[in-house]
């Protein structure tokens, strides 16, 4: 199923239901009755799992509930939703969405993999939507993975943050050391190193080197998350890419905290739009269209055209991409933007090669 070219704007605002505890069950999910469309999509029901960081992380679960809800809407199907709180929920909210007759589940997070691909091989006849993983050699047919190479898009991120650093350091964090979280770190200190080798420059990456770096053990913006940020702001860096959905909200904490002028650059959606409160800090984000490839996903499956046959959103399909500049526009060198440009379409054309586990 390939991705539009044309990349169409989601809104923004998270439709807010009341969830009900199932007891040791999960959550119970929340509905959305069809709102129009005909007699076939109303028999129809879209329905997503969150991971831990919930639908209003401004970042990973957001996008692609926004995708989901408005295929949704679109077909005048039924929607339903299930925030996850813990792991052990992962499994129990996909049965639950199975038992209400969904027809097609939006998983949201490789952390979902296993419980996906179980829910899956037991219940054929329902489509799966995985966000982010390639759900393991085995996988059902009707599972269809969205995978990211990210590492594209962050190595343009990468470049342009070497270029706009004064201090000859940047630095960047992960939630967790799984490959969907070290792919945007890849591609971004593979970009800062471009940057030096075209540059005769000597920047340096704080957070990672290819193999180690930091992280916070998770994906929840609390205090632990912001120690690491602050540790890494200590170090003398004035651009901060963390990667891990909410987990920005304590590097944004730690910038403002830290009276220093660091920027920041958004992981998953652009954070300029999604959460204004970055607005004067973040520089750019590293985006991951999954709005867009979830709707499509669930899409297809309403109108029977669903295939197992894994997405991978790149530079070249608009699957992944860089934000605008915003607020940073006029700080950022007229030239760096061209070359930013050059870049981008030396990756499409293959003269400029990104490495990735989505791309061994």
């Amino acid at each position: 199923m390939p991705i539009s070219t044309t990349r169409k704007l989601l809104g923004a605002t998270i439709a807010a239901g009341v969830i009900f505890a199932l007891a040791g069950c999960g959550q119970a999910p929340t509905e959305n009755e069809p709102g129009g469309g005909g007699d076939a999509a109303a028999d129809f029901s879209a329905c997503i799992v969150s991971d831990a960081g919930g639908f209003d992380d401004k970042s990973f679960n957001q996008l692609s509930y926004e995708g989901t809800k408005k295929a949704a809407d679109e077909l005048g199907a039924t929607f339903r939703e299930a925030e996850s709180n813990a792991e052990t929920e992962y499994g129990p909210n996909i049965d639950n969405m199975v038992s209400e007759g969904c027809n097609a589940i939006v998983s949201v997070g490789f952390a979902l993999s296993q419980a996906t691909v179980d829910a899956a091989n037991a219940n054929p006849d329902t489509d799966f939507i995985l966000v982010d993983d390639a759900g393991g050699e085995n996988k059902p047919d009707n599972v269809k993975p969205l995978l990211y190479n990210t590492a594209e898009a962050a190595f343009l991120a990468g470049y342009l943050s070497a270029g706009y650093s004064e201090a000859g350091k940047v630095g960047t964090y992960g939630g967790m050391e799984f490959p969907t979280v070290t792919i945007f770190m890849d591609g971004f200190k593979q970009g800062v190193d471009y940057y030096n080798e075209q540059n005769g420059s000597e920047v340096q990456v704080v957070g990672w080197d290819g193999t180690t770096g930091s992280f916070t053990g998770g994906f929840e913006a609390n205090q632990g998350a912001k120690t690491v940020a602050k540790n890494i702001i200590d170090q003398g860096v004035d651009v901060l890419f963390p990667v891990g959905g909410p987990i920005y909200q304590s590097g944004l904490q730690a910038i403002k905290e830290s009276g220093k002028d660091v920027a920041l650059i958004g992981a998953d959606a652009d954070l300029f739009n999604t959460d204004p409160t970055t607005a004067d800090f973040v520089l750019t984000s590293v985006l991951k269209a999954m709005d867009l490839s979830t709707y499509e996903a669930v899409t297809a499956a309403a109108d029977g055209s669903f295939d197992g046959e894994a997405y991978i959103g790149t530079l070249e399909n608009e699957g992944v991409g860089i934000a605008p500049l915003h607020s940073f526009e006029d700080k950022v060198d007229a030239e760096l933007v061209e070359q930013l440009d050059q870049i981008k379409q030396d990756i499409i054309d293959g003269n400029i090669t990104v490495t990735s586990y989505l791309s061994e």
